[in-house]
């Protein structure tokens, strides 16, 4: 369509202003930046997690190793380690990154005693407790071509979901209303460093993934108990693991 001389003067116009704008100094608009939330966990109040704040529940002895400020597992067998302390109100950072394509993880909040009593009597793999998982993109992947369709019961991009115990996820949830799903897909592939910042207050967990929130649930039942690191089947690594207990 030919342009109308209307039009033209309209884009003449338009030209003119920005052109005035740039001659008067004005700076050019820029769109807002998201919150983010890349606490390290350096600030007053907070701790380092280090090899001595944790104990040995159901995996080998070879299964984890602490050398050079990194967190090496092996990924076998499935099973954990837990904090020696037991924590209700609190903020957790951690970074995390899978060796392997299609690695499986997990951060276990508010593990309840029984339950890791029982793995260290040989019942069972997990602890119950709220689990913020740590999964790779390549888990998803496998789903899909096995599967031919996406997966609606789990993301590789920051679930949280009660395992064993109660719990309400946030929205958006998994097709059966069991799981938060993330609201936004910002975890990287294998062999990249992801952040992952966690608030657990008066029962609500709240996870940021690389600086953006987006799950989490509220009424957990328990609302206090052990973190675990969980090993299951592909090595990975944990680094700046630190925590600051709240009121």
């Amino acid at each position: 369509m030919r342009p109308t001389r209307r039009a033209f003067l309209a884009g003449t116009s338009c030209v003119s202003v920005g052109w005035l704008a740039a001659l008067a100094g004005a700076a050019p608009e820029e769109k807002p930046s998201l919150p983010k939330a890349f606490i390290e966990g350096t600030e007053d109040g907070w701790k380092a997690m280090v090899e001595d704040d944790f104990a040995h529940v159901n995996c080998d002895e070879d299964t984890w190793a602490w050398k050079d400020g990194v967190i090496h597992c092996t990924g076998k067998p499935v099973g954990v380690i837990q904090s020696k302390t037991s924590y209700k109100n609190f903020e957790l950072v951690v970074q995390w990154r899978h060796l392997r394509s299609a690695g499986n993880s997990g951060v276990f909040v508010w593990a309840t005693a029984e339950s890791l009593e029982n793995l260290k009597k040989g019942k069972g793999r997990l602890p119950k407790g709220i689990e913020c998982q740590v999964l790779d993109h390549g888990y998803a992947e496998n789903y899909e071509k096995q599967h031919k369709k996406k997966s609606d019961w789990f993301t590789t991009n920051g679930d949280v979901f009660p395992v064993g115990v109660k719990m309400k996820p946030f929205p958006p949830l998994s097709a059966n209303g069991s799981r938060s799903f993330p609201s936004k897909d910002l975890s990287k592939g294998a062999g990249q460093w992801n952040h992952y910042y966690i608030r657990c207050i008066n029962g609500e967990v709240r996870l940021w993934v690389n600086g953006e929130e987006v799950s989490g649930g509220t009424a957990c039942q328990p609302a206090e108990g052990f973190l675990c690191l969980e090993s299951e089947g592909s090595p990975l690594e944990f680094k700046n693991l630190r925590i600051r207990e709240l009121p």
